[in-house]
């Protein structure tokens, strides 16, 4: 190590030789994403290309070789005239020269990804050999470049037919070592662009492997929207997406935004942001003002339309935000990044602008469709319930509760042999009387007795510690398998019908109303799919002759009183419970799927906000909520007697 630091100590490097020296500071690495950066640039410039309304179609290829890319796109073709400054062609400028390009004149590009000026000449400092190709003017144009440095200068290979512009690179082994290009990397970013520009026709074909892909998709960030909910396996809260396109020319901002968003039941949000087109991984301001407009934009419908949310419960911003899936691309004249790989927008006007834009866009898309707008606040709703009841308690307690299919099974179920849970059934019963009954009365095969003692707790007024802390309730958990709360997996639930068996009295419909709301709070997906029922088994039984009937209540009954001869005489038995029955005639009457009644349970689309309102103010902690409620459920029995 030197002793003397003076001027002859400080080293300048500029160009070419800094590029190479330092590589990180262009492209990020020289890594896989670093390598596949240098592909991301180049077709960045030809998509720039068609978001100014200039391209068409952009062809890529990956040769057999599996280091050299080309790209081709239709546009108007690098510059090949004299710069009027550096007595070069422009092509050569661009290409080895940082900061020279097209995109810092307002007028050749309205909007671009590349805005620094460096994309081109980097990709050429850290590639073994380049070759652009141009076709304008009616000629066709080339010139080589090896590492960096021209071959030769640029000359006139023959007639061009049409315009555009062509960019074949291969990577320098001495900056990228053996690395090859992944085809499914490219794949992917190609596709992204193809939602992002749409209309935008992309050719991909891969030479190694001999396949050939096409993007283009006519539907933009909407089709990109619907790929990444399928992709990630989750439920839309509702049918309904939003959906906001803003050409770039309709205000002062000259802002440009495609945004299309929907709520899902994902534990957590997901945003993908674009700015011109380039990913901006760690979002920005954009990204900022979208969330914020979405918060503002939920709280503003809430008090406008005097949407009731239940008593208690806290609406934050991370909850309104809960499960929502958005890709939002815009586009601006004026982009300031934070570094050259741009996974960050600083423009802090933008934060504003997008806020501006998105709130009363949502608004009024809430107000136009009420029922997605009950299933939003719905989820919302839930969302801000699960936050106060502890969600690290849920993990921490649904994760010792979770049971595979046939292990860790509560000693009181008499389950079934069947082990297809499309053919397998699971009556909870009430009481073991009534169980014993079951068992003895049901189809071995395909049917499992779980018999409860005594009326459950009261899953809305107890947080989910409490409730699997409840030995009746935590039974019903493993006999289903399928975990619950956030672990909750309705594709390990064991039995396709969970059948609630309750006493046709008052105290059977309390302790189903109760079950209901254990359902209702933490396994309401079983509910949306459609898996759990109420039998209704029969409160009388009316002899006349040799004939029988049965009737699940007084006005059932005598309705069929009614429909006998004048003078029979009919024998009327009442049962006090479930156990009274013969397993036999149990069987006959309430487990026999040729003859027996179930009532599916469901929440229509409609009234889901209303049903969360309904439980919440019936099983609540809030009496005085619960005495309006069956009051007013009284006079709408009255009036149905009646």
């Amino acid at each position: 190590m030197s002793e003397s630091y003076n001027a002859s100590s400080i080293t300048v490097l500029e160009g070419l030789e800094a590029v190479r020296k330092r590589p990180g500071m262009y492209i990020g690495g020289t890594g896989k994403s670093g390598l596949h950066h240098l592909v991301r640039e180049i077709v960045d410039n030809a998509v720039d290309e068609a978001i100014n309304g200039y391209a068409s179609l952009i062809r890529v290829v990956l040769h057999k070789d599996g280091r050299t890319v080309s790209v081709e796109d239709n546009g108007r073709g690098i510059p090949v005239d004299i710069h009027p400054k550096l007595k070069k062609p422009a092509l050569e400028v661009i290409f080895t020269t940082l900061h020279a390009g097209g995109k810092f004149e307002p007028g050749s590009y309205k909007t671009s990804g590349g805005l620094h000026g460096v994309g081109s000449s980097v990709v050429n400092f850290l590639s073994e050999k380049l070759v652009a190709t141009v076709r304008r003017d009616g000629k066709e144009y080339q010139q080589t470049f090896d590492r960096g440095q021209p071959t030769g200068k640029l000359k006139v290979t023959g007639p061009g037919r049409g315009t555009g512009s062509t960019i074949q690179f291969t990577p320098d082994p001495e900056i990228f070592g053996d690395q090859v290009f992944d085809a499914d990397w490219i794949q992917e970013h190609l596709d992204i662009c193809g939602y992002l520009n749409k209309g935008l026709r992309i050719v991909f074909k891969d030479e190694v492997t001999g396949n050939r892909k096409e993007f283009q998709h006519e539907g933009g960030v909407l089709d990109f929207l619907n790929f990444v909910v399928t992709e990630q396996g989750v439920t839309r809260t509702s049918e309904g997406a939003f959906l906001l396109e803003r050409p770039g020319d309709q205000g002062a901002d000259d802002l440009r935004i495609e945004l299309a968003m929907v709520w899902t039941d994902a534990p957590r949000e997901r945003f993908r942001s674009f700015v011109n087109g380039i990913p901006t991984n760690d979002g920005g301001t954009h990204e900022q003002g979208l969330k914020d407009g979405v918060v503002k934009a939920l709280r503003n419908f809430i008090d406008s339309h005097d949407k009731n949310v239940p008593r208690g419960v806290k609406i934050t911003a991370d909850d309104i935000r809960e499960g929502l899936f958005a890709i939002c691309s815009v586009f601006l004249t004026e982009p300031q990044f934070q570094g050259q790989t741009k996974d960050k927008l600083n423009n802090p006007e933008v934060k504003g602008q997008i806020d501006g834009l998105v709130r009363p866009a949502i608004e009024q898309w809430l107000n136009d469709n009420p029922s997605v707008a009950d299933a939003v606040l719905m989820r919302v709703v839930m969302a801000a319930k699960a936050r106060q009841a502890s969600r690290a308690a849920v993990e921490e307690v649904t994760r010792k509760s979770a049971t595979n299919r046939r292990l860790n099974l509560p000693g009181k179920l008499a389950d079934c042999s069947n082990t297809d849970p499309a053919e397998s059934e699971l009556f909870i019963v009430e009481g073991d009387s009534a169980g014993g009954s079951a068992k003895q009365g049901r189809d071995r095969r395909s049917q499992a007795i779980l018999p409860l003692r005594g009326k459950v707790l009261n899953a809305e007024q107890a947080d989910l510690k409490k409730v699997l802390a409840n030995a009746e309730l935590s039974d019903i958990v493993k006999a289903l398998g399928c975990g619950i709360g956030k672990d909750l997996d309705p594709r390990r639930l064991r039995y396709h019908k969970i059948i609630l068996l309750m006493d046709a009295d008052s105290d059977g419909h309390h302790i189903a109303t109760l079950l209901l709301a254990f359902f209702y709070r933490h396994l309401r997906a079983l509910i949306e799919h459609g898996y759990v029922y109420i039998a209704q088994p029969p409160l009388y039984r009316i002899d006349h002759g040799t004939k029988t009937a049965w009737a699940a209540g007084d006005k059932e009954r005598d309705k069929i009183l009614k429909g006998l001869p004048p003078r029979a005489q009919p024998r009327i038995s009442r049962f006090k419970g479930l156990g009274e029955m013969m397993p036999k005639t149990l069987y006959e009457t309430t487990l026999d799927p040729r003859r027996r009644r179930l009532l599916r349970v469901s929440i229509p689309e409609g009234v889901k906000l209303e049903t969360e309102q309904v439980m919440g103010d019936l099983l609540g902690k809030d009496s005085s909520s619960r005495f309006r409620e069956i009051t007013a459920w009284m006079d709408l029995v009255e009036e149905v007697d009646a």
